[in-house]
C-alpha cells in the first residue's frame, strides 16, 4: 500500500465531504464559519531527516515546510504546535537549546509564534508540525483547474534534491556544494506571492514531493491532464551551470522534492497581472505548461517528447 490508497480506502469514509476537509483531497483544513486553517505534518528521523543530532540540519525545513502547506493556499500562518517523540540518547539541554534559537528565529522571520505541543518518548526522533492561519477568502485548492489555464512555478526547483545527494555523498560538485545544501537546509518560502493567488490562480499546491507528482496531485483533482515544456522549467544560475557543463542531467533534478515552491494555474487573462505580481514581489514566477483535457501529465523539451522513469517522478510513501 502506498499513502494514497490508505486515504482513499480507510481514511476518507471517515471525513464528510462538507466538514471543511475537501474529502482529504488537500493538504488542509479550513473552517469557512472561523475562517481558521489548519495543516499537520509528521517528520521522521531517517526519512525526512538525517542529522537528528544537530537541529541546524533539520529544524528550518522541516517548519518551513509545514507552513508551506497554509502558504500555497494564499493564508498566511499564524500559529503553530509542535510535538516531539525524543531519542533519550543524545537530547541534553544543549539539543534544546538549540532548538529554542532556531524557532526563535524563525518565529521573527516568519511572524509566527508556538502555542502548543506535546513531548514523549521514543526509540527515533518523530516531530509533528500543526500549522494555524486565519483567512476572510476561500483557500486555493487542487481542484480547481480548468482546460487551457496556463501552469505556473514561484522560484526554482531542483537545489535542494541536489542538496540532498550531495550531503549523503552520492554527488560531488565541489565549489558548488554549500549552495546547494544550504538550499536543502533552508529552502526559501514564495511569501509575498502568496496573498495575490486568490485573485489569479484557479489551483495550487507547494512542490514537496516533486513537480510532476505534485501537478499530478492537481491535475486528478480537477479532472484533467497537463503537458510541461521542460524548456521552461526554472533552474538557478549554478544548476543551469552544471547542466550546460554535463556535470547535472536536469532529467535527474528537475522533478524531485523539497523546493517548497508554489505550483499553481491561472487562467490566460492573467498573464500581465502575474508579470506585474512578479515584479512587485521581486519573486520568480515562470509560466511551465499548460493544463490540458487528457488525462496524464506529459513532457516536452523543445518539441520532443520526453519520456520519465517512475522512480524520477516524484516521492510516494509505501507501507
Amino acid at each position: 500500500m502506498n499513502e494514497f490508497s490508505i486515504i482513499n480506502k480507510y481514511l476518507k469514509p471517515l471525513s464528510p465531504s462538507k466538514s471543511g476537509s475537501f474529502n482529504l483531497n488537500d493538504d488542509i483544513f479550513f473552517d469557512k464559519k472561523k475562517n481558521i486553517a489548519v495543516s499537520v505534518d509528521t517528520y521522521v528521523e531517517g526519512k525526512h531527516f538525517i542529522n537528528a543530532k544537530n537541529p541546524d540540519k533539520f529544524l528550518k525545513k522541516i517548519l518551513r515546510s509545514s507552513l508551506s502547506d497554509l502558504y500555497c493556499k494564499g493564508i498566511k500562518p499564524s500559529y503553530y504546535l509542535l510535538s516531539f517523540s525524543l531519542n533519550k540518547k543524545f537530547i541534553n539541554s544543549l539539543w534544546f537549546s538549540k532548538v529554542k534559537n532556531i524557532l526563535n528565529n524563525e518565529q521573527k522571520k516568519f511572524k509566527i509564534f508556538l502555542v502548543g505541543g506535546d513531548t514523549t518518548i521514543s526509540s527515533k526522533l518523530v516531530i509533528t508540525i500543526t500549522v494555524l492561519g486565519y483567512s476572510n477568502k476561500n483557500p486555493v485548492l487542487r481542484n480547481g483547474s480548468k482546460i487551457n489555464d496556463d501552469i505556473y512555478l514561484t522560484g526554482n526547483i531542483g537545489d535542494s534534491y541536489i542538496g540532498l545527494n550531495i550531503i549523503k555523498k552520492s554527488l560531488n560538485l565541489k565549489k558548488y556544494n554549500n549552495y546547494f545544501i544550504k538550499k536543502y537546509y533552508e529552502p526559501i518560502l514564495s511569501t509575498k506571492v502568496s496573498p495575490f493567488l486568490f485573485k489569479i490562480a484557479s489551483s495550487a499546491i507547494d512542490v514537496s514531493d516533486g513537480l510532476i507528482q505534485d501537478l499530478n496531485h492537481l491535475c486528478e483533482s480537477s479532472n484533467c491532464g497537463a503537458k510541461i515544456y521542460l524548456q521552461d522549467v526554472p533552474l538557478s544560475i549554478n544548476s543551469k551551470k552544471l547542466v550546460k557543463q554535463k556535470k547535472l542531467n536536469i532529467l535527474n533534478i528537475f522533478s524531485r522534492g523539497d523546493d517548497y515552491q508554489i505550483l499553481f494555474t491561472s487562467n490566460i487573462k492573467n498573464r500581465s497581472k502575474i508579470i506585474d505580481i512578479s515584479k512587485k514581489t521581486n519573486t520568480k514566477i515562470t509560466k511551465i505548461g499548460i493544463i490540458k483535457k487528457k488525462r496524464g501529465i506529459f513532457i516536452e523539451n523543445n518539441f520532443k517528447k520526453v519520456t520519465l522513469k517512475k522512480e524520477k517522478m516524484g516521492y510516494t510513501h509505501f507501507f
